[in-house]
């Protein structure tokens, strides 16, 4: 019979926030699989616990998740953790879980603490839908085609990003939603130095063209007011056709964003595109 994988939160920052069900996860499992085994051992030296780890990062799902499978299909129970937050979460862990879920391994997820969870709650921004986006690419063109999507989202969107990146994210992120767009800014959440920014992205870009950011980062970012139906006129959708075509997209792709977007017909707009 196979063992189990426990999915254990850890700290974001506060040791204060780890709940005795996690610490009783993390002792009774036969081993632990950690993205740095010299992160979680400051984790367990804190609880008190020995345990024999391995590791399990973004470097080696393959071989590394192949061995974890191996021994939980031999019936050993395996605690999964991240440096800090929920696994499986914009983590590697995502693919191990997948990988136990195609062979019929038990797979528990124990709650706890999570970044964005945490933004969001704290943020101001609306919380009823949301969508969580993780950390942007770092190749641009990747990147702009991400942000692209998202321009008309009208749900809460989440991002993570480092401090080296922050200022740059910000200006795309202020091109593709605008200045004046809602934003909260969250900083070493738990964490001695907690911050939490109400602000507009426009704002943030100029204050972090002049402060370097320190911390690691979760934005909250307001969606897109609802556009009134019939409000756009196939004038509106030809202006964005115009600037999309500018930015690189195909006359169809331009076309489908911006009808999608607007709310218009995709064949009217087309039509009235290729006329132009």
């Amino acid at each position: 019979m196979s063992g189990t994988l426990y999915l254990v939160p850890t700290p974001i920052g506060n040791l204060g926030d780890i709940s005795r069900r996690m610490a009783d996860t993390l002792e009774q499992a036969d081993f632990i699989a950690a993205e740095d085994t010299r992160v979680t051992v400051k984790l367990l030296n804190h609880l008190g616990l020995k345990k024999p780890m391995v590791p399990y990062h973004r470097h080696n799902t393959g071989t590394g998740g192949q061995a974890i499978l191996d021994r939980l299909q031999a019936g050993e129970s395996c605690a999964l953790v991240t440096d800090a937050g929920t696994p499986a979460i914009s983590d590697p862990g995502e693919e191990l879980v997948a990988q136990c879920a195609a062979v019929g391994i038990p797979v528990c997820a124990v709650p706890g603490p999570c970044a964005l969870v945490t933004a969001l709650s704290v943020s101001g921004q609306p919380t009823g839908r949301f969508t969580f986006e993780g950390f942007l690419a770092m190749n641009k063109k990747n990147r702009k085609a991400h942000l692209e999507s998202l321009r008309g989202e009208e749900r809460t969107m989440i991002f993570y990003e480092a401090p080296h990146k922050l200022a740059a994210t910000l200006q795309d992120l202020a091109g593709t939603f605008g200045e004046d767009r809602p934003l909260t800014l969250c900083r070493e959440l738990t964490k001695l130095h907690e911050e939490v920014s109400r602000t507009t992205l426009g704002q943030a870009v100029a204050w972090y063209g002049e402060n370097a950011p320190k911390g690691e980062f979760v934005l909250v970012v307001r969606g897109a007011e609802p556009l009134p139906e019939g409000e756009a006129s196939v004038e509106d959708g030809l202006a964005l056709v115009d600037r999309l075509r500018g930015e690189g997209l195909s006359l169809r792709d331009a076309v489908k964003r911006a009808a999608k977007e607007l709310g218009l017909s995709r064949n009217e707009l087309y039509d009235a595109a290729v006329k132009l």
